[in-house]
Formats: structure tokens, sequence, C-alpha cells
């Protein structure tokens, strides 16, 4: 391994404390960065846009503030990036759409706020299908992004880009979001850490109207290599701004690190291969069985209890809510500009605008009752552990419509086990957790209480250390 090989896949916490010592450059980092975006987006699709220049000044500034003396944020020197969903001033922002590509916002959301206020060096925007609308990332604006274990396949979506590029050690971190799983599927397909913290955990700016509804399913949050990484920068990014975002979480977050190295023992943890009724690989259910295990030998009680999900109907509440609000929101952009759209999101639009108002109104009844499942589940248990994902990683433009011989929705099938935990606001995380066959990732989802994110972040921590993950390198890094 080269000197620079190594550097990219140090976590960034250690970079961090190498640039405060002085025994890295920021100026050095973000070069290798830009070098590794250069050698590998080709391969990967995993950049929309590069920010060379604003990179580089930011890191000759960051450099400087070393020598000064100066106190250093948690992030400071650290290169990182945005998903194209997120305004970043000065620097184009897509949306993964045709429309937006030319576009170049004058302020940066909050998220982005937060990061280069604690140094974030922000080298520019991850891939994202048009307006995150995808489970997998592909738009009109190039090739499809590409899971760097193996370029036939996806990387997932739609922070898809983001998990590609930490995956194959071009940033240590990247801010994703997540409003069906979208953190978590391509942290699963590319075998990466990625949490999406409780309903209102992390504020964004200029929030659209339909979006200040209660039942809120997108949250920003952290990709990276390690769970210690991940939690500094959620920590970055949390907490409440009643004016940018009415319906964040108003109090203070906790310390998300604090509890990283204090284990598993005691915790009640509760098992569910398939929700009580979905299909599941039968590869997958056996790694994430025997990952789920693994927690009873670091001193947790694992039990696997009768849950049974009602799964049409509450697929049904979550494509309803999304449908609407995606109508709703990209009311304008369906209206002036239909035919730039992807058929995707014209599909959604269009389903969206036919629904009714008693459709939308059953939607919320039903959300709010698997809000009330949840909780007594979590009345009885500290941590609720599934497979990710249903599959591994497929081949692009190839979604299952069959999974361990079953019929499966092409849109959802595939990840069934994430959108419910938007649904209820519940944080949750993907756990990378051994490989298939053909080498593809396979990830372990831990959902936790609601507003407990500690929990969460601590049995990752335990897991992490007691099967680590991120000495394994894909093929395309």
């Amino acid at each position: 391994m080269t000197d620079g090989q190594e550097l990219a896949f140090t976590p960034a916490y250690r970079l961090r404390a190498l640039i405060a010592s002085k025994e890295l450059s920021p100026v050095e980092l973000t070069e290798l960065c830009l070098r590794r975006i250069e050698d590998l987006n080709p391969k990967l699709n995993a950049f929309l846009t590069v920010s060379a220049d604003e990179a580089m000044a930011a890191a000759r500034a960051a450099e400087e503030a070393v020598v000064r003396g100066d106190e250093l944020g948690p992030l400071h020197g650290i290169p990182t990036s945005i998903k194209d969903l997120y305004l970043t001033a000065g620097i184009r922002t897509t949306r993964g759409s045709l429309i937006y590509k030319d576009w170049v916002p004058h302020e940066d959301d909050l998220a982005v706020e937060r990061m280069k206020r604690a140094g974030a060096i922000i080298v520019g925007k991850t891939n994202t299908p048009e307006f995150g609308q995808s489970g997998t990332t592909e738009n009109r604006l190039g090739d499809d992004c590409r899971n760097p274990w193996d370029t036939e396949r996806t990387s997932g979506g739609s922070s898809g880009g983001a998990g590609a590029s930490v995956a194959a050690g071009i940033t240590s971190i990247a801010q994703g979001s997540d409003g069906g799983g979208s953190i978590r599927i391509p942290s699963s397909f590319c075998g990466i850490y990625g949490i999406k913290g409780t309903q209102g955990r992390v504020p964004r700016r200029n929030a659209s109207p339909t979006s200040w509804h209660p039942i809120q399913l997108s949250q920003i949050g952290p990709m990276a290599r390690t769970v210690r990484d991940a939690a500094i920068l959620l920590q970055v990014m949390a907490g409440p701004h009643p004016e940018g975002d009415p319906l964040s979480l108003q109090e203070e977050p906790p310390d998300f690190t604090a509890g990283l190295d204090s284990g598993v023992v005691g915790l009640r943890i509760a098992w569910s291969p398939d929700l009580g009724s979905v299909p599941v690989d039968p590869e997958v259910r056996l790694v994430t069985e025997r990952a789920a295990r693994a927690f009873e030998g670091l001193g947790a009680r694992v039990e696997a209890p009768d849950l049974r999900v009602e799964m049409e109907e509450l697929t049904q509440a979550f494509m309803a809510h999304w449908l609407v609000n995606t109508a709703a929101v990209y009311k304008s952009e369906y209206e002036e500009h239909a035919d730039l759209l992807v058929p995707y999101v014209r599909e959604s639009i269009e389903r969206g605008r036919g629904l009714l108002a008693s459709d939308y109104f059953t939607a919320l009844a039903r959300i709010q009752k698997f809000r009330t499942e949840m909780r007594g589940l979590f009345s009885r248990y500290d941590l609720l552990v599934t497979p990710t994902l249903a599959v591994p990683a497929f081949p692009c433009g190839a979604r299952p419509d069959t999974i361990d011989g079953r019929t499966v929705d092409p849109n959802v099938g595939f990840h069934p086990f994430t959108y419910p935990f938007n649904v209820s606001g519940n944080p949750a995380a993907s756990v990378p957790c051994g490989f298939s066959g053909e080498g593809l990732p396979i990830g372990l989802q831990l959902v936790g209480r609601f507003k407990d994110e500690v929990t969460v972040l601590r049995a990752s921590a335990a897991f992490e250390r007691a099967r680590p993950w991120a000495d394994r390198h894909p093929p395309v890094s």
C-alpha cells in the first residue's frame, strides 16, 4: 500500500489529529483527495461536480489557521462531500436534474454551513437520482453511479455517490440524506457505515411548507468508514434551528461519541430476519443472523420476538405520503419542464396528483399506528436488529422482481427494512457485517428508540471492534 493509499483510508478523526499536530497538511490531504477523484470518478461517477478551486482555497486557509495556532473545529482540514440535493453557495447544485444542471445557489444548507464552520473542506457534490427519488442512483446528467466492489452493479441510492466515494477512499466522510433508506441502502451495498438520525435531529434550511408536516420522512445524516467518524459528523450537523426548520428537535443533542467504548453488556436486542413476512435472499439472511447473534458474545441479550409488521398497508402508507409530497414539492418543475424529468419522477408526480385526500388521511392514520407499535416494541427492547437490505447489490438497471422465489415490487422490494423506520422516525444505522459469495458487502440494520442515537452508535461501535470492516478495500480504490 502506498502512503497515499494508506492516507486515503485513514479515519477522519485520526486525520484531524495529524493536522492538529502539524504532521499532515490540509493542502496535502486535499490534493490527494482531488487526485483520487480524478483517477476514480471516471469508473464510479460518484461526483457530479468537483469544486477543486474552492477546496484548495479552503485547504490553504485551514493550513494557515493551524500555523497561527487557532482553535480548530472537529473537522478541521478534512475533505468531504455534499449530496447534490443540498445547497452549496457558489458551487453547482443540480439536484440530479437537467432542470438545474447549471444552477449555482447563493447560500449553503444548514448542514453544509455547520460542516464548514467545523472546518470541513467541500471537494464536490455527489451523485444522486433526480430529486433523490430512487433507491438507485441514475439520472439524465450522465452514467449511473457504480459500486466500487463491482462496477457493473449499483451503489444504491439516493446517496449513491456519497457511498461510492467513501467506500473507494476518496473521502473518509460524506453528507447524505435518507427519506426511505437513502443513507442505509448505499451504505449496505458499498460496505460502509451510515446512520439516519431521529426525525428532526438535523435541521434543513428553507424546508418547503409540505415538509413542515410532523410526518417528515427524510433526514440528513453521515456516511463514513468508521462509527466514530459518523458520530463526529452527526454531532456537527445536529441541533435545533427553529428559524430554518421549525420541526427540528428543539433540545440540544446528546454527546454522540461519549458511549462509543461502553459496549453492549445488558442491552436487550430484538432480532427479526424478515419483519414477519418480507422475502429475503437466503445468503443475506444467513450472514445477518450470524452477525445479530454475535451481540450475544458481547454480553447483550438477543431474542427473536414474533414481530409481524403489516407490510402491505405500511408500504401503501409510505408510498401515498411520498407521492403526495413529491407532487406538491415539484409542481412547478412538472408543469414547466415535464419533458426534462426522468420517467420515475414524472410517474411519481402523476401518481401523487391522482391520489385523494382520503388516501392521504388513511396513510397518516396507518403511519401513526405503526409509530405506536414501535413505541411498544421499544418499551421492551433497546434495539431492533434486521438485515439492512433483502439482497446484495444487483447490476445497474436490473432491480430484482423476485427474491427467494417470491414476487416483489422492484421499487421497494429490495429495501423493505429501511422505509418503515422513516415512517416511524426512529434512528437507524447500517453496519457492514459480511460479504456474499460473490464478494459483495452485506449490511446489518440497527434501529433504536426515538431520540436514542447514542445506543445505536454504542452498539455499532461494539460490533465494529468485534468484527472490524474498515481494512477491507474494494477493487476500485
